[in-house]
């Protein structure tokens, strides 16, 4: 029923007449259509659409989720300015870089080029001094360091040269050191623990202690530790930089595997050309800019 359907009764001030007659000139409502019902409907009809739009918007937080066919990292015209004294030292100068989902990628160059600034950027452990920077969905340069703690603990796994493992804990409590940061109950997290070690081939070291593991055998519990969170990208910075050679090929065909059978986007700094060839894009980085 629309509103101009509905008669205003006539105003009285003798014995309320005018109110019967108007009273007595209304139609009867349609079935169904009782006053106030139609207010109803237009008030459950706006619910509807902002249950609509809630659900259409994407997460304010939370782990990144892949979008076939959608970049994964977009860097554009970014640089990067240190200060030594007074003087600016630029170490990424205008730097425009794609990565996609499920990429693996090797970055080379010279000590001092930005390989590392670079990296440090991707996961959120620096902003750019101008330009943007977007990873998994976030514009990390408008991020406080609060929400870009949150970024790396949902979206970013570390592996460096050296394997950073406490001494004093097993193999298996190493790799459950990041999920005492979550809500995750801790039966949850030593099973989770159990299975990043599986995947990495240490299910007989779970007790060991770092000093009782091969230099290989640590790195790969540091590698169990980076994906215990089930991150979006692998971030490593010279991770077989320690090893021998047989120990390195070991190393480079667990992250083949991780890359290919688990879908992680890796993007590894390496001086080792070996090392690079197991990536799918080699990048060189030269002053700041890439060739």
């Amino acid at each position: 029923m629309s509103d101009s359907d509905v008669k205003e009764p006539e105003a009285t001030t003798e014995d309320g007449d005018a109110k019967g007659d108007a009273r007595d000139n209304e139609s009867p409502a349609p079935k169904g259509d009782a006053p106030g019902e139609g207010a109803k409907a237009d008030a459950a009809k706006a619910d509807a659409a902002k249950d609509s739009a809630k659900s259409d918007a994407p997460p304010k937080s939370g782990p990144y989720r892949p979008t076939p066919g959608k970049p994964l990292i977009e860097m554009s015209n970014v640089t990067k300015t240190f200060h030594k004294g007074k003087e600016p030292l630029t170490v990424l100068d205008g730097l425009t870089l794609t990565i996609a989902e499920g990429a693996f990628e090797a970055l080379m160059g010279p000590s001092g080029s930005g390989k590392s600034t670079l990296l440090n950027l991707i996961a959120g452990l620096d902003r750019p001094t101008s330009g943007t920077a977007r990873v998994a969905g976030h514009n990390l340069e408008k991020m406080s360091d609060g929400e870009l703690a949150k970024f790396r603990a949902q979206n970013i796994g570390f592996i460096f040269q050296a394997y950073n493992l406490l001494p004093v804990l097993t193999a298996v409590e190493n790799v459950e050191l990041p999920l005492l940061l979550t809500k995750v109950p801790s039966g949850e997290r030593r099973k989770r623990a159990e299975t990043a070690l599986r995947v990495v081939g240490l299910s007989d070291r779970m007790g060991h202690y770092p000093r009782q593991l091969s230099g290989g055998q640590e790195q790969r519990v540091a590698i169990a530790r980076a994906i215990v969170n089930d991150p979006t990208i692998l971030v490593c910075d010279e991770p077989t930089g320690d090893l021998d050679r047989k120990s390195a090929d070991d190393i480079l065909a667990l992250l083949t595997k991780l890359n290919q059978d688990f879908k992680k986007t890796i993007l590894m700094v390496t001086h080792d050309p070996s090392a690079a060839e197991r990536a799918t894009t080699t990048r060189h980085l030269n002053k700041g800019r890439l060739d």
